[in-house]
């Protein structure tokens, strides 16, 4: 069966209170220059590597993905990881679990993870 909507991840949308304070807290815990464009106001597309978009949206903010993570940042070291998300004063981390990821919430209280998980194969 084919289908007209593509099996991939586009874009991840994380609400927040303040755009330009998302915007310089998630570009330094990804190791990128503070800054960069705001888009009608409301939306930051944070630059990626590969894979998903990310972009931060503060339009009728109604509150935080606090229960589940919708998504996870991924990496190699994750004890480095989790060392750099506690030096920028991120909110309830996690302990490592089962050797693979940890959980913490951002400055809107946003429930994220980081997982050193291979990735999904392709199909």
């Amino acid at each position: 069966m084919t289908s007209a909507i593509g099996r991939e991840i586009g874009t991840v949308f994380v609400p927040v209170r303040d755009i330009e304070a998302a915007r310089d807290w998630y570009r330094g815990l990804l190791g990128l220059e503070p800054g960069g464009e705001i888009l009608f106001g409301h939306l930051h597309v944070v630059p990626m590597r590969a894979g998903s978009g990310l972009v931060l949206d503060s339009r009728d903010f109604a509150g935080p993905h606090d229960n589940k993570p919708v998504f996870h940042f991924n990496t190699s070291d994750i004890h480095a990881a989790r060392a750099q998300v506690l030096a920028l004063g991120a909110q309830s981390v996690g302990p490592v679990t089962d050797g693979v990821f940890f959980t913490f919430k951002d400055p809107d209280g946003n429930l994220t993870m980081v997982a050193d998980v291979p990735p999904a194969p392709r199909s």
